[in-house]
């Protein structure tokens, strides 16, 4: 049942959402990703056909490789980094020409899914767009009709530092 304290709670979320930067070095719990991937893949979906998926990596060479094919060093101090890849060919049988938008859709949907539920667990995120899909599909032997929508570095957030 829908009640007021959980419309509230959304709009804290929703309110409360933004992209980090910097993170500490506290450790994130695994099962907190899985919970943010649970509440993505609850995104809605054309024909109810899911077809994203989520690597995650948290090997540290790993996470240095990815930030350097986005060009972003801070990325690789997040705990985790989520890749979020689609796989169009499904949505191509079903939607032909229309797949590539459908499919896009799904993404940002299921992205911002994701990132209301990180803010909701108290962590902190930043989408990432600019990378090079070529470098990571190398890094992560993803196969080449798979595309990659989006770097979601996870991490709790660096405290601010007042200076006086």
């Amino acid at each position: 049942m829908l009640t007021l304290f959980n419309l509230m709670k959304l709009d804290e979320a929703i309110n409360k959402r933004t992209s980090i930067r910097k993170f500490s070095d506290k450790k994130v719990r695994w099962d907190h990703i899985l919970e943010a991937i649970d509440a993505a893949i609850k995104a809605p979906f054309s024909g109810n056909i899911n077809n994203l998926r989520f690597i995650i990596v948290q090997d540290k060479k790993l996470k240095f490789r990815l930030a350097e094919c986005a060009q972003q060093d801070w990325i690789a101090d997040a705990s985790f980094i989520v890749v979020v890849c689609a796989d169009y060919t499904p949505l191509e049988k079903i939607y032909n020409e229309r797949a590539n938008i459908y499919g896009r859709q799904h993404a940002g949907a299921a992205i911002q899914n994701f990132l209301l539920k990180i803010t909701d667990l108290k962590l902190a995120s930043c989408w990432i767009g600019a990378f090079s899909d070529y470098y990571i599909k190398e890094a992560l032997k993803i196969p080449e009709h798979i595309e990659i929508e989006a770097l979601l570095p996870v991490g709790y957030a660096q405290p601010h530092i007042k200076i006086k």
